[in-house]
């Protein structure tokens, strides 16, 4: 894809924007609660960085998915949470609290986990030697994209809360319009092979998206976790920050077929996610 506008303009901006609305969200208080949930926070970022780009991975090589295809599926699994799971961890009744830690923690670890997971992928989904791996100033652009407005957004909320409580909504809005973009860019891009790439990876990620919810739902339990906090580590690893994904398989890796998959993979978190939240907001749950 030659370069343009979208993916060396709007894409960053957009991307950046929706980090700085993550940041308003954010006070230092949601990294120390860290140590007042230890095991929930564990455990979900333990699900969210080891368990899912495992699953991805076993799910791609079981159904056969194309090298692009697979590492667009990778690039899911690899993305933190997105900052609607907290909404719908909110519309399910579950620990919000939980998810805005996890997801602020998350973030902060997928300027290691992501390179890491891309780098894997692109040597065993097309061989090693056969690629060229992401340019370091890419690599460093994405880790400012995601740190360094999330850090605006903390000071801006530290010094003006009534401001950044103002923007959340509309910056939430923003992210859910500019996602809703992305997702037509990628499918603009790839219309000729459109029908074909739904084919091949609409199972995919449905069952990886499922796979998650159900893992990030009955796993906690199991641990003798309160369900509210079973509720938010299921949104947290179920719905993913695929704006990320895409911008990175079309900004960093250059390939707008591996971008296809966070958009298809989107429309299924969010069926998921409806589906989950009216299932579990009709039980009355007990206090974490």
């Amino acid at each position: 894809m030659q370069a343009s506008i979208l993916t060396d303009l709007l894409l960053p901006l957009s991307i950046g924007i929706i980090m700085f609305g993550l940041g308003l969200s954010l006070t230092w208080d949601d990294f120390k609660r860290v140590a007042r949930y230890p095991l929930a926070v564990g455990f979900g970022l333990f699900l969210q960085v080891i368990l899912l780009p495992f699953a991805a991975l076993l799910i791609a090589i079981w159904l056969k998915l194309s090298p692009n295809h697979a590492l667009g599926l990778m690039l899911v699994a690899a993305a933190p949470g997105g900052a609607t799971a907290n909404i719908y961890s909110h519309l399910a009744k579950g620990d919000v609290a939980l998810n805005i830690t996890l997801t602020a923690v998350n973030s902060i670890l997928a300027l290691l986990t992501l390179p890491i997971v891309i780098n894997l992928s692109l040597e065993y989904f097309f061989g090693a030697g056969q690629y060229v791996p992401p340019p370091h100033r890419k690599v460093i652009e994405v880790a400012a994209i995601i740190l360094v407005p999330v850090v605006i957004g903390m000071l801006v909320r530290a010094r003006a809360p009534e401001f950044a409580k103002r923007m959340e909504k509309p910056i939430k809005l923003f992210s859910i319009v500019v996602l809703a973009i992305l997702i037509f860019a990628a499918i603009y891009i790839e219309r000729a092979k459109l029908l074909d790439s739904i084919i091949a990876v609409g199972l995919a990620c449905l069952l990886f998206n499922v796979v998650s919810m159900l893992t990030g739902y009955l796993a906690p339990l199991a641990l003798k976790l309160p369900e509210r906090q079973a509720i938010a580590i299921t949104m947290e690893i179920g719905i993913h920050n695929t704006a990320l994904a895409i911008y990175v398989a079309l900004n960093v890796l250059n390939n707008p077929a591996a971008s296809l998959v966070p958009g298809i993979y989107t429309l299924c978190m969010y069926l998921t996610a409806t589906l989950f939240a009216i299932y579990v907001s009709k039980r009355n749950l007990a206090p974490a």
